[in-house]
Parts: structure tokens; C-alpha cells; sequence
């Protein structure tokens, strides 16, 4: 399940709207609550997105590990929806 993951992941996203998507997902992680576990856990991660966008060139290898930063971002986000949405119920 994480393979085919992460290929919809490589697909959906190019070089071109690359930063973008690491913007959109700081913004987006900012916005979870404190008191979530998630947020917590998501804190390093929005931390290193923020400390690539802030890098002038990023290289081949810098790239990739952009793209897994904004992957297991996203990943983490799904599960902080999903934990709103049972506090609900």
C-alpha cells in the first residue's frame, strides 16, 4: 500500500509545483491544533519543510528528500483529519 503511495505521490507532483505543495502543507500543518498528537508529531516535519523552502538551490538528493517530507506531511495530516473527525462522532 505505501509503494503504489508513494508512486500516486511522485506522480502527482513535479519539480515545477514542488514548492508550492511544501507551502500549501506549512500552512495547512500550522493549523492543527495544539492539543493534537499530531500536531505535536508534525512539528519536525513542518520544521524541515520550512528549512528547505529557505534554501536557495536545492540539489538532486535535496529534492527527493523534499518530496518524502511533503509526502509523509501529507500522511499526517489524513491522520489528524481523521482524528477531528472521530472526536466528532
Amino acid at each position: 500500500m505505501i509503494y503504489r503511495r508513494t508512486n500516486r505521490f511522485k506522480k502527482a507532483y513535479s519539480e515545477k509545483n514542488l514548492v508550492q505543495s511544501a507551502r500549501l502543507l506549512v500552512s495547512r500543518l500550522e493549523r492543527l491544533s495544539a492539543d493534537s498528537l499530531w500536531a505535536r508529531r508534525s512539528s519536525g516535519i513542518r520544521g524541515s519543510l520550512l528549512k528547505h523552502l529557505e534554501a536557495a538551490e536545492p540539489n538532486a538528493g535535496e529534492k527527493e528528500h523534499l518530496e518524502r517530507l511533503i509526502q509523509r506531511g501529507f500522511e499526517l495530516l489524513e491522520k489528524a483529519a481523521r482524528e477531528i473527525c472521530s472526536k466528532r462522532k
